[in-house]
């Protein structure tokens, strides 16, 4: 028997959690995430759960299922990379469920580029400067799920972090000014 692992479907629009719940019916282990969100009506505050991944809902199967998974209602197709079925690695599903549970409001943005990717500024102040990207933003957590090309951010209060480790460098913010 093939080992199973996370895949993920691509889903029709807003039939994130309906192809989760037929799934589950169906005995296919599945993960949809959902996203803790506060929303304003005109006379009251409510918190929902939405599907962080829009049109996307994680398959943990093996190559047998595909298959049964395309005949499920709802969905389109599994998401494919280099023409095979694109696998989610279980370390980025599992920060994804971790990261779920201790933040709300939790938003994604698209990337192309890595955690530790060399990249080259091409305008600004520093033009034409190296260097290696960092997770690093004013009072925000990013975790990059490289498979998936998304960066989570959620606001995090400075007094739930600690330094583990000071460089001995920053940059004044007013000058762009390199303090060592």
């Amino acid at each position: 028997m093939s080992e199973k692992k996370w895949y993920a479907v691509y889903t029709r629009v807003r039939w994130e959690k309906k192809v989760a719940e037929v799934l589950t019916k169906k005995n296919i282990e599945n993960y949809c995430p959902l996203n803790k969100v506060q929303r304003q009506w005109a006379d009251r505050k409510k918190t929902i759960l939405e599907p962080l991944f829009k049109s996307y809902v994680f398959v943990r199967t093996t190559e047998k299922e595909h298959v049964q998974l395309k005949s499920t209602d709802g969905v389109i197709s599994l998401v494919h990379w280099l023409r095979k079925p694109a696998i989610i690695k279980d370390l980025e599903i599992d920060m994804i469920r971790k990261f779920l549970n201790e933040h709300s409001n939790v938003s994604l943005e698209k990337t192309d580029v890595n955690v530790d990717s060399l990249v080259r500024v091409v305008n600004g102040p520093l033009m034409n400067h190296e260097g290696r990207v960092v997770a690093v933003k004013s009072k925000t957590v990013k975790i990059v799920l490289p498979s998936l090309g998304f960066i989570m951010s959620a606001e995090v209060e400075t007094g739930r972090i600690e330094i583990i480790r000071d460089s001995g460098v920053y940059y004044e913010r007013r000058s762009n000014t390199k303090m060592v």
